[in-house]
C-alpha cells in the first residue's frame, strides 16, 4: 500500500472514517485562513472541512467531481503568462466556489493537479 499524502495524521484518520466503499484517498492537506479546516482528495470526491459557519460550527462537505465545473489556481501575481506565486485553489460548484489556503505552493498546485485530473478521469 503506498503512502497517502497528508499533513496531520487526525485529519487524515477522520477522511478515513467517512469513506464509502471502494473509495481510495490520495491526499489530505491542511489548510490555513478563514473557513477551510482540511482538503481531502479521493478517486470519488473531494471532502472539505468547512468552518464559516455561525455558531462555530463545523461541517464535512462532500463534492463528488461529476459536480465540479472547474478547478483554479487563485494567485496575486503572474510571471510571463505563469503563476509565481499561489497557495490557494477555487473549486467551481456552478452555484458557488469553494476556496482553500494551503500551507505551501507546492501543495497548492499538487492538489489542483489531482483535482484536475480525477475531473478530467469522471467525464
Amino acid at each position: 500500500m503506498s503512502q497517502i499524502i497528508h499533513d496531520r495524521a487526525d485529519q487524515l484518520q477522520q477522511i478515513n472514517a467517512g469513506l464509502l466503499q471502494g473509495e481510495t484517498v490520495y491526499a489530505v492537506y491542511d489548510c490555513i485562513g478563514v473557513g477551510t479546516g482540511f482538503v481531502g482528495i479521493t478517486n470519488m470526491r473531494i471532502i472539505l472541512q468547512d468552518k464559516s459557519f455561525v455558531g462555530n460550527k463545523l461541517a464535512i462537505v462532500s463534492i463528488p467531481y461529476k459536480n465540479i465545473r472547474s478547478v483554479s489556481m487563485l494567485s496575486n501575481k503572474s510571471m510571463l503568462g505563469r503563476f509565481a506565486s499561489s497557495s490557494s485553489i477555487g473549486i467551481d460548484t456552478g452555484g458557488s466556489v469553494k476556496e482553500a489556503d494551503f500551507r505551501g505552493d507546492d501543495k497548492a498546485k499538487h492538489a489542483h493537479d489531482l483535482i484536475l485530473w480525477n475531473m478530467l478521469q469522471s467525464r
